[in-house]
């Protein structure tokens, strides 16, 4: 691919060209990644622990753990290395490696929060056929569909990506590689790749987002039916998580791939990358270790649980 293009690496807008600048920046996305990385591994290790985690919604929570983590490696140590030296180059191949772990990795995230919505129609609204319906083997099924499907979506928008000729400027406006920034520089006719991106993306996240709306609609129906004040409260409980940590995945999104041209600006487009790619890795974890009263206790109870293992 390197010999169709006359550009062989990429600049990536920095957040700021001061040296003192960019070591503060550099010291507080070291701490948002710690924070991500240790959130997360907390959730993987907390339910890889405690057998009584050992069910779908949880196994579900480990695969949008291991997303998560993979989301925000991505993009945010690149950033923390390009802040510290003051190089911003990236090459081709790392680029192009960028933007298809990128797209793999945010397809993975609605993939599996659309699965979690049906797992907790079915715990809440077929109580009695959850565990003939959610076993295991289903549970496999449905994870590994979400990996591969995203994983084939991203292997076909990477390589119409990166077919396209750069001959012009390399300089990328965001702080890692973007399939609508590279098309903005590509010195090609990028219509059929916008076409090829809206034609695949829209009906996917429609999908998605309608099957999430779906079993949320029957969920609430469900739960409104149940007689007790404590019976609604414990099948809400459940389902606020999710839907917290679904809500701030597509808010972020949304604004940052779909507001209007009169709100996007480098500095905008900057910031509202951050909250897409840095914030639901960052607060997941703290949203179901917050709301969830079982991953709380299996969280306490790591220490315990390794000494137990290395004896």
């Amino acid at each position: 691919m390197v010999n169709q293009s006359t550009v062989t690496e990429f600049l990536l807008m920095g957040f700021s060209k001061n040296q003192d600048e960019q070591i503060l920046y550099f010291v507080m996305f070291l701490c948002i990644y710690l924070i991500a990385l240790v959130g997360n591994f907390l959730i993987i290790a907390a339910i890889a622990l405690n057998h009584q985690l050992h069910a779908p919604m949880y196994f579900f929570l480990v695969n949008l753990s291991l997303t998560d983590i993979g989301y925000i490696t991505t993009t945010i140590p690149k950033s923390m290395v390009a802040s510290l030296t003051d190089n911003r180059l990236i090459s081709f191949a790392g680029c192009a490696a960028q933007v298809f772990l990128i797209i793999s990795f945010a397809g993975s995230e609605i993939a599996l929060l659309t699965v979690m919505a049906y797992d907790r129609y079915v715990a809440i609204c077929r109580p009695l056929q959850y565990r003939l319906i959610m076993n295991w083997d289903a549970c496999t099924q449905m994870a590994a569909a979400s990996w591969i499907s995203t994983l084939i979506y991203s292997s076909v928008q990477t390589s119409a990506t990166f077919k396209l000729d750069f001959c012009g400027t390399n300089i990328i406006g965001q702080y890692f590689c973007d399939i609508p920034q590279l098309q903005k520089i590509s010195c090609s006719n990028t219509k059929v790749n916008q076409i090829l991106l809206f034609v695949t993306a829209i009906p996917l996240d429609t999908f998605c987002v309608g099957l999430i709306f779906a079993s949320y609609g029957n969920i609430f129906s469900a739960v409104l039916r149940i007689p007790s004040v404590q019976g609604r409260y414990k099948a809400f409980s459940t389902c606020t998580p999710h839907l917290t940590v679904f809500s701030l995945f597509m808010t972020t999104a949304l604004f940052s791939y779909m507001r209007p041209k009169s709100l996007s600006s480098p500095t905008v487009d900057l910031i509202s990358a951050v909250l897409y790619t840095v914030l639901p890795p960052v607060l997941n974890p703290i949203i179901y270790s917050f709301r969830n009263k079982d991953i709380q206790e299996a969280v306490w109870k790591i220490p315990k649980k390794i000494k137990s293992l290395l004896r």
